[in-house]
This record gives structure tokens, C-alpha cells and sequence, in this order.
């Protein structure tokens, strides 16, 4: 149900195992508009990749490798507008193109987050768009072109935890405006034909209740938590009747089961979800509300979405860490999911999934995924990764990357391990593991390494974890508590001091996150809890593990200050530690790199990517002269 641009990059395999990353694009009449080399094109024929029309050369806006983030087309196709940025900045710029024999920039307009057209009475294109500051997305403006410009501040948020993101319905009925923080939202319904008329209010905000709206046939359909058990479900009822009470039940999830997204038909409702850490389709017959559930295959960790206007089929992809996408389209006239047929990948053969589970200290069962190269022998002395997020609800990143696919191929074990406070296992496993329940994850993160272990998966002196934003907060709390388990570990962006961060009301994000960490300045229970984890507050002299930090110069989401705190207080602790254990001990390394630029995470960085593999190897004191050949068939060096 994100309102953004669900997939910025496609992935491509090709034969000789290498993969290329497509920007986003959009079909629209019969054009596709996607980006070539620096410029936002559109072509009549999708394959003909030489023959297209340049609508705008991004080289103008004069920014460092600029890249389209997402595109939206004009109803009737007068104007284009495309979001504009950088990797190394979460800042944007939308540009608005007139189509015409000659394309032409209308308008530009900085730091934009969602943005979507509709068109008025007369015809006109209305562009609504969200303006963001200091991370906080609070205001919503529409703009006008051409003959009759104009540019209007439309909606402005006043509570400061909540942000605004607009959604076209998939029928373009409806502009929704979408007001959430951590557990509670409120939508207002533009009508697509008259965006001057006053917005109507769904439903007042109702603390703790999430809910977001498609619609179909003078129905809205409502995936919402309200009621009992508090999972998402999806309700319905007249668009003329939006409000709560009027909501009409109409499908339930099964237990542990994560809503991934929604998709609505002419005829049908599609459901992605994670069920036990598996992947499943449900297709709902919205003439007869019959469901077909479809099992996908296990070697399935995530979605990708295809936004399709096609209401014959439901094109989707699947993906994993070590595999690239694969295509695969539900067609509702044959009641079939058909996959795509061509070069199968070899990492099939050559690779196994496993799905474990480990029982924490209070007996709740933690799913985790791992991946290893099926000929291993003796895996107990293998390397072994383990990856953690374990926050906002957010399930742990598995998206394919190539980097993973070659560590696997190496002979490394991949554990993936899906701890509450995450998303994996529905709304309740979050919950289970925010605000006075965050020890909960640090007991899941320990539960499952040393069950990995126990099971024959490696051993400490050969253990890394890795984690990147709040993923840093259980990564450095079990540095902190027992370091033991793991012999090196690579933070990127990482979260490590909550109390002091969520003590500074200053800061862009902390009147967000109350919901998540708790709010230590007014609340001492709050206060202390936090100090019983926090990564910063627990460092003493005692031995750990070796620690390479990524961090951003310009970092606004984690602020370079708490980051250097850390570091430094981290090696005075074991400075300390190393001149009372005595001659032979041997310290660990602790190295924090300052990137330039002012993005939270950059996934595709070339040279993080090649400085995490190489610390690795040499604190494992493994020969990387392999790894770093096979890197070169996927990045580009």
C-alpha cells in the first residue's frame, strides 16, 4: 500500500551473470516513459531501446549522477512530471515537461516526496504533490500549467509525528490523502474529477488504528487493524458512506501472516502476503468472493510489484538475496500463475534455502532464512553472515544483491533472521518488540545465532553480523551483551545512541519515533528501559568483536555526531580492556568510514561494498582473491 514508487530499479539477468539496473518507468497510452543514459525519454515500442523520443535532459538541473526516482504521466498526456535525485542525498527536484513536438520544462519544484495528476472539469491537468522539510513531510500543494498557472499550498499537517503521502486509486476515482504516524492514519478522498471541491474525510484518526483505501465500483476497500485480532484485514463499503461504522468485514488474514501489499482488478482483489515466512498470492473473485490462495515457491523472499494497468493480469516479481527477480504473471481468465520462461539461473542448483526457527528465552519461536551452497561440506567451519533489522515493523531487507550471491557462491552461510520488531510475522510481532519490549528482539538476535550454531552452522570464531539504520541497535546491544557469539561485525548508518537522539526533540525524526523507542524526556520508565539496551550507554571495558562502521557526512536520519561518540567511547573501551588482559591479547580492529554525501544508506555503493567484503575477509583471515574476481562480473569497478 505504499503510496511511493514501489520499485525504482529492475533488475535484469543476463547469461553471463551479469545484471543491469533499469530506472523506473511507467506505461501510459501507448508510450512507456523510463530513463536512457541522462535524459527522461518515452518510446511507442518497449524493446526498441534506439528508438525514443527525449523529453528532458537531466544533465540541467546540474547535480552529481542524477537519477529518475519516479514518473507520473498526465491523464491525457499533456505533461510529464518525474522526481529527480542523487545517491548521495535524500533531497529531490520534480520536473514538470509540457508534451508536445518539441518537450519543453513547464516547472520544477524542490524537495518533493509523493506527487500524482488528475484532471478538473475543464480538462485542465492538476498536479498534487507533497513538499518535504527536514525530513517531515507535512504539506500538500496542487499546481496548475500553461495558460492558467498556478501553485497553491492545498493541506498542511499540524501534529508534528505525523507525515502526508498522497495515492491515486488504481481506477483514478480517487486522490488519497494519506496522514500517518507509527500506528495511526487518517485519509481524505479528492474526487479525480473535481480536485477544486473540498476533500471528504473516510475516517477521523483514531489512535492505534492503521487503514488504507483502493477502490472499485463505487466501493471503497479498506485493508485496516481496527477491531479484533489487531492484524490487517480488508473491509468495505460505499464510497458515499466512508465513515468507520459503515465497514463491512470481508476477508481476514491467517495468524503470522504480514499484508506485503494490495492490488485491485476490475473483477479481482490481490493479496501478496507472508505467511511463516513464506510467500503467498490470494486472489479474491470480487463477483463471487471466492478466494484462490497460491503457494509460491520457496526459494521466494520477496516481492517486487508491477504497476499494471492490464485488467487481465496481475504481473509480479519474486526475488531473493543470492537470486535476481524472476517474472511471473497471474492470469485471472485461466485462474494460473504463469513464471517466465528462458535462462534458468544456476544459483537454483547450486544453492540451498533454509527455513529455521529458534526458541527465544520466552519460548516464542523466531523464524530465520539461510542460504548455503549445496556440495558444503563440514558447514561448521564455514563462515557464517547473519543479517538483522528487527524495528518499525520493517521486514529485514532480502532484495537481490549480487554481493550476497558471490559470498554464498564462496562458500559463506547466509542467516536472515526475522526478530520481533520487525514486520515479518504481522502487526503483533512489532509490537512485541518496540518501546518496553525491545529486549525482546535482542533475545530473538541471540536465540537464533546460537541455535544456527548448535545446528551445525558455523562457530563463533567464523561469525559476522551485519545491519544497517536501527537494524545498529540490536547489532550493538549484542556487541555490548554478548559479544562472544561473533568475531567481526559491519554497521552501515547504524542507530547506536537512542537515548541521548530520542532526548533531542530538535532532531528531525524524534517527535516521529516516540511510538517506536518511547519517549525517555518525559518518561522515566521510558528513560530507564532504554538505557537497559542502548548501544552507546552499555560500553565497557570487555572484549569485542571487530567493528567496521559506514557512515554518512550529511547523514540527516542518523546524525553523524552519535556515530563518532560511539566509535570513540567503543575504543576506549578496549584500549582499557587490552592493557588489563595483558601481552598476547589481541584487539579488536574498530574502524569508522566517513562517506561523503548526505543519503541514509546507499545500497549500490561500489567502494562500501568492496571496503565490508574486504574487512571481513581479513578478520576471518580468508583468502578474498576469489570474491573480488567474481565482484568484478557485477559491479562495474
Amino acid at each position: 500500500m505504499d503510496a511511493f514508487e514501489k520499485v525504482r530499479a529492475k533488475l535484469e539477468t543476463q547469461p553471463q551473470e551479469e545484471y543491469e539496473i533499469i530506472n523506473a518507468e511507467i506505461k501510459h497510452g501507448g508510450f512507456v516513459y523510463y530513463q536512457e543514459g541522462c535524459c527522461l525519454v518515452r518510446s511507442k515500442d518497449e524493446e526498441d531501446n534506439d528508438n525514443y523520443e527525449v523529453l528532458f535532459n537531466l544533465e540541467k538541473l546540474k547535480l552529481d549522477q542524477p537519477f529518475i526516482d519516479c514518473i507520473r504521466v498526465a491523464p491525457d498526456e499533456k505533461y510529464v512530471a518525474a522526481k529527480i535525485r542523487t545517491e548521495d542525498s535524500e533531497a529531490s527536484t520534480c520536473v514538470v515537461v509540457k508534451l508536445c513536438d518539441q518537450p519543453v520544462m513547464e516547472a520544477s519544484f524542490p524537495n518533493v516526496s509523493s506527487f500524482e495528476w488528475v484532471k478538473d472539469e475543464e480538462d485542465e491537468d492538476v498536479l498534487f504533490y507533497t513538499f518535504q522539510r527536514n525530513l517531515r513531510c507535512h504539506d500538500v500543494y496542487r499546481a496548475t500549467f500553461g495558460d492558467n498557472k498556478r501553485n497553491e499550498r492545498f493541506y498542511t499537517e499540524k501534529d508534528p509525528s505525523f507525515f502526508v503521502f498522497l495515492y491515486l486509486t488504481k481506477d483514478s476515482r480517487f486522490l488519497t490523502i494519506n496522514i500517518m504516524n507509527k500506528t495511526t492514519s487518517e485519509v481524505w478522498l479528492i474526487d479525480g474529477s473535481s480536485p477544486w471541491d473540498p476533500p471528504v474525510l473516510i475516517q477521523k484518526r483514531i489512535h492505534g488504528v492503521l487503514y488504507y483505501v483502493e477502490h472499485r465500483d463505487d466501493e471503497l476497500y479498506i485493508l485496516t487493524n481496527v477491531g479484533e485480532p489487531t492484524e490487517f484485514k480488508l473491509m468495505r463499503t460505499a464510497d458515499d458512506a466512508p465513515a468507520i461504522m459503515n465497514w463491512d468485514l470481508f476477508f481476514t488474514m491467517k495468524r503470522n501472516t504480514k499484508v506485503v501489499d494490495l492490488d485491485m482488478f476490475k473483477d479481482h482483489c490481490v493479496l501478496f502476503l507472508k505467511h511463516s515466512n513464506l510467500l503467498y498470492v490470494n486472489v479474491i473473485g470480487l463477483a463471487d468472493d471466492s478466494v484462490r490462495s497460491l503457494k509460491l515457491p520457496p526459494w521466494a523472499c520477496g516481492f517486487i510489484m508491477d504497476t499494471s494497468s492490464d485488467p487481465k493480469n496481475c504481473p509480479f516479481q519474486l526475488c531473493s538475496p543470492i537470486r535476481p527477480p524472476k517474472y511471473y504473471t497471474y492470469k485471472f481468465a485461466e485462474g494460473k500463475l504463469f513464471e517466465e520462461t528462458g535462462h534458468e539461473d544456476p544459483i537454483i542448483k547450486t544453492s540451498r534455502v533454509l527455513r529455521l526457527e529458534a526458541k527465544s528465552k520466552d519460548g516464542k519461536l523466531v523464524p530465520m532464512t539461510v542460504f548455503h551452497k549445496t556440495d558444503s561440506e563440514h558447514l561448521q567451519k564455514k563462515p557464517l553472515l547473519v543479517h538483522v533489522y528487527g524495528a518499525y515493523g520493517i521486514d529485514l531487507k532480502m532484495n537481490f544483491r549480487p554481493e550476497r550471491r558471490i559470498l554464498v557462491d564462496d562458500g559463506w552461510i547466509l542467516a536472515y533472521c526475522h526478530v520481533r520488531g520487525g514486520g515479518e510475522l504481522g502487526l503483533q510481532w512489532h509490537t512485541d518488540g518496540c518501546l518496553t519490549k525491545k529486549l525482546n528482539g535482542l533475545a530473538d538476535l541471540e536465540a537464533c545465532i546460537k541455535t544456527l550454531h548448535d545446528q551445525g552452522f558455523s562457530q563463533p570464531c567464523l561469525t559476522t553480523l551485519t545491519a544497517f539504520s536501527a537494524g545498529g541497535v540490536l547489532a550493538g546491544a549484542l556487541c555490548n551483551s554478548n559479544p562472544e557469539l561473533l568475531r567481526a561485525v559491519t554497521l552501515e548508518a547504524p542507530f547506536l545512541d537512542v537515548l541521548n537522539t530520542m532526548m533531542d526533540t530538535t532532531l528531525p525524526l524524534t517527535l516521529e519515533e516516540l511510538e517506536e523507542w518511547g519517549n525517555p524526556s518525559s518518561d522515566e520508565k521510558h528513560k530507564k528501559y532504554i538505557k537497559r539496551y542502548c548501544p552507546y550507554q552499555n560500553i565497557k571495558p570487555q572484549h569485542y568483536p571487530s567493528v567496521h562502521i559506514t557512515a554518512y557526512e550529511n547523514d540527516e536520519r542518523v546524525p553523524l555526531k552519535g556515530i563518532v561518540n560511539y566509535t570513540e567511547k567503543l575504543k576506549k573501551a578496549v584500549m582499557n580492556h587490552t592493557k588489563n588482559t595483558g601481552e598476547g591479547y589481541q584487539a579488536p580492529n574498530i574502524i569508522l568510514d566517513i562517506q561523503p554525501g548526505g543519503n541514509h544508506v546507499i545500497e549500490d555503493s561500489q567502494k562500501k561494498i568492496t571496503a565490508q567484503i574486504k574487512f571481513l575477509y581479513e578478520e576471518l583471515g580468508l583468502d578474498s582473491t576469489t570474491v573480488f574476481e567474481n565482484l568484478k562480473k557485477y559491479l562495474k569497478f
